[in-house]
């Protein structure tokens, strides 16, 4: 057996060939192309290699010294359905390449063959797997129907921010984005991978509180048929479908105490072991975290690993609120009515004066996921070129400009917007009670006076 070095600008591949002379040529050919590979003699060392990794492309010949190649493409597929196949063979046939591609390879190359001809079959298929995940992106960013942010800003705060991450996304380091909710921390986790040399690779989301922990291992990890009540088929986990890409952690302060340390061995070790199953497994992937809590005040509590924070923790951006980036406001409000403007076939000039001076002293609790809102519903509504503050929610229209410690206004106002920003920032009411020092009962009281 023979493997090279990892090189992300290339392919993970397998040769499956029991002529070592063969072998050894396609090796030294492929990893001259930059290309990751790994070789071996038969069927069985085939699928232990398939199980333990996963691969871009596998070359098999289709007759080996103890079983077909055909019969190998369907455990191949079963395991790793991206994964592409090229049959080679010195007994070609239209028959055999008919038989071939309908059991699911992706092209056939006979012996004897040249260096010139194998690097041609391979540029094939890295063009399908950049067509595919080009087509898979487009889809997605369809789906999501939100406008593009642009990542330029005039608060410093959120500019060292973005500068930091572009530093830091060429390389591998594992990043956790802080921030509260509806500050963009998964959109700028994506820019991340898209600033990357994974670009081209998946890119993908778990979101911590939405599940189950059974559910939420099976979802990061996979798990075989039979591993938990409704697991009626194998399925491969994020992990496994994301080699060579990325993968979110949303709100990873929820992330079970049970599966905390499944992560930290995969960050340390980049090895797993899906649900129901004992073989371990590999996978090259760069992990991202995003939380809007304090994870250090959740290591005191006990509800995380402390080792596990150190690990994640290795390059820390903060995205400040949107409320602290006054400079960003009137800028982002204005291209997001563009950009819901053109979905509903209306073309505005911007909003009226009163609008924006509304815009500008309303303190956001929810963020750029509020203010998306806040012009989405504007754009749906109004008729005229411009966005007037009747088009604008309720509570914007009476608001003053959001205080801050020093300004000469009334403790009480000072109160009200420091509740509403916690409340905005927390999941439950016990929760902004614990951080406002007070009992549920006087929080609920002082959201009754201030009509929150």
């Amino acid at each position: 057996m023979k493997s090279g070095n990892l090189n992300l600008s290339g392919l993970k591949i397998l040769v499956v060939d029991d002529e070592a002379t063969i072998r050894r040529t396609m090796a030294v050919c492929l990893e001259t192309e930059n290309h990751q590979v790994v070789t071996v003699s038969n069927g069985q060392d085939a699928l232990a290699e398939v199980g333990r990794g996963s691969f871009d492309l596998v070359f098999l010949d289709i007759r080996l010294a103890a079983s077909s190649g055909l019969d190998l493409i369907s455990p191949i597929l079963a395991a790793s359905p991206w994964t592409k196949i090229i049959m080679i063979t010195a007994y070609a046939s239209i028959e055999t390449a008919v038989e071939a591609m309908r059991r699911g390879a992706s092209d056939y190359i006979p012996k004897p063959f040249t260096p010139s001809q194998v690097k041609l079959a391979v540029h094939k298929i890295s063009e399908l797997k950049r067509l595919e995940s080009h087509v898979a992106a487009l889809q997605e960013q369809l789906e999501r129907s939100s406008p593009e942010l642009t990542f330029s800003s005039d608060n410093s705060a959120m500019n060292r921010s973005i500068h930091l991450a572009r530093q830091v996304a060429p390389t591998d380091a594992t990043m956790l984005l802080r921030g509260e909710s509806g500050t963009g921390k998964t959109v700028l986790a994506r820019a991340i991978h898209q600033w990357s040399h994974r670009s081209g690779r998946p890119f993908a989301t778990i979101s911590c509180p939405s599940l189950s922990a059974e559910l939420l291992e099976s979802e990061l990890f996979g798990h075989v048929k039979g591993a938990f009540t409704g697991a009626v088929r194998d399925t491969l986990g994020r992990i496994a479908s994301c080699e060579a890409g990325t993968l979110l952690l949303d709100e990873i302060g929820d992330l079970p105490l049970s599966i905390q340390p499944k992560l930290l061995r995969f960050l340390q070790d980049k090895a797993y072991e899906r649900l129901g199953e004992s073989a371990t497994r590999k996978a090259d992937v760069r992990l991202l975290a995003a939380t809007n809590t304090d994870l250090e005040e959740e290591v005191e509590q006990g509800r995380f690993r402390e080792d596990l924070l150190y690990r994640l923790n290795v390059i820390q951006i903060e995205i400040p609120p949107l409320r602290e980036r006054q400079e960003d406001i009137l800028r982002l409000a204005d291209s997001m009515l563009l950009f819901f403007g053109s979905l509903n076939h209306k073309r505005f000039a911007g909003f009226t004066s009163e609008a924006q001076t509304a815009i500008k002293n309303y303190a956001w609790p929810g963020n750029l996921r509020e203010l998306r809102n806040v012009c989405e519903r504007a754009a749906i509504l109004c008729a005229r070129e411009r966005v007037g503050i009747d088009y604008l929610l309720d509570k914007m229209r009476t608001i003053e400009p959001a205080s801050r410690v020093g300004d000469h206004v009334t403790l009480a106002r000072i109160e009200e917007e420091h509740i509403r920003r916690i409340l905005a920032s927390t999941r439950s009411l016990q929760e902004a009670a614990e951080i406002l020092g007070i009992d549920q009962a006087t929080l609920w009281r002082r959201r009754k006076q201030y009509k929150i």
